[in-house]
């Protein structure tokens, strides 16, 4: 078998290219995409060259970890059905390119155990199972409370800030650009310039931004918490009398783990997480390079979703 693929060859190079697939063992499936979502955290930082060393990182290499599509073949021991819709997080069946993280192709292979069936009705929406299941492991895990400040009104800002609601909680999000602060869904979205709160508990920062440290230090209650959920390419440091004074705590946030995925994924299907407005720009997967382009230059693009349907 093989597969179209979108294949970064080095930072800012893109092309589509034919390439072959390892052999479906037992316990893999083979899917057709339907639709793949376009990061603009992680895949940014590969398609800029400015990723920090990773694990698997190296070029030429497969992007793409927001995958939906159809089962098409089963292993005896995948424990999945043909004709299954799945949320596919990334791949590694691409022989010599890289799958890092190779969800971005016409059709993949995978473990039938790394994929997971969810609501038809869901359909192109199910490529933001990834981010509701990072925004889920975030801030709902055992112990954790709901953020009352959340730095970032982009798909993840917002999906973070709909899980709280969802829990009862009333966020405040900052958000520098008038145009991402439309879209709010029962919380507040405010310029930061206008904030002179100094009693946040927990503030969940998904810009990235590594030099807020200090910033977000000083609007900290006493014992309060800042949970770094975004993907950081320059170190981060802080001063370390005011985050003394606060007894500040400081918390990464890593990738989601198959509990959040389920979680996230009963709570849109039940509806009491929407997914909805968040996909904003939608493109043939042939047109791939100039798709992430918008998707990495345009303001007005929250999420990308290439649309593989048409392609063999």
């Amino acid at each position: 078998m093989n597969t179209l693929a979108v294949v970064l060859q080095q930072p800012e190079q893109l092309v589509l290219s034919r390439l072959p697939l390892n052999p479906a063992t037992d316990e893999d499936v083979v899917v057709d995409i339907e639709w793949s979502g376009i990061s603009t955290g992680t895949e940014r930082l590969l398609w800029s060259g400015r990723m920090p060393a990773f694990p698997g990182m190296g070029y030429p290499l497969v992007p793409g970890y927001e995958s939906v599509g159809r089962i098409v073949q089963a292993g005896s021991r995948s424990g999945s059905v043909v004709g299954n819709r799945v949320f596919v997080p990334g791949a590694k069946c691409f022989g010599d390119v890289r799958g890092l993280f190779g969800g971005a192709a016409a059709r993949v292979v995978l473990p039938g155990a790394r994929t997971i069936a969810f609501d038809e009705r869901l359909g192109e929406k199910g490529v933001l199972l990834a981010l509701a299941a990072t925004a889920y492991h975030a801030t709902s895990g055992p112990g954790q409370i709901q953020p009352d400040l959340i730095i970032g009104h982009g798909v993840l800002g917002r999906m973070i800030a709909r899980l709280a609601v969802a829990a009862g909680a009333s966020p405040v999000v900052w958000e520098t650009s008038a145009a991402r602060r439309e879209g709010a869904e029962g919380y507040s979205v405010i310029d930061p310039t206008e904030d002179n709160h100094k009693d946040y508990h927990s503030i969940c920062d998904v810009s990235g931004d590594s030099s807020l440290l200090n910033t977000l230090i000083g609007r900290l209650a006493f014992g309060g918490e800042i949970v770094l959920a975004g993907f950081y390419d320059e170190p981060l440091s802080f001063l370390f009398p005011p985050a003394f004074m606060r007894e500040a705590r400081l918390r990464v946030a890593a990738q989601w783990q198959p509990g959040d995925l389920a979680a996230v994924k009963q709570l849109a299907e039940s509806g009491r997480l929407s997914l909805d407005g968040l996909i904003t720009h939608r493109a043939d997967a042939m047109q791939a390079d100039a798709a992430y382009r918008t998707a990495f230059g345009d303001p007005a693009c929250l999420k990308m979703v290439l649309d593989w349907r048409h392609c063999t």
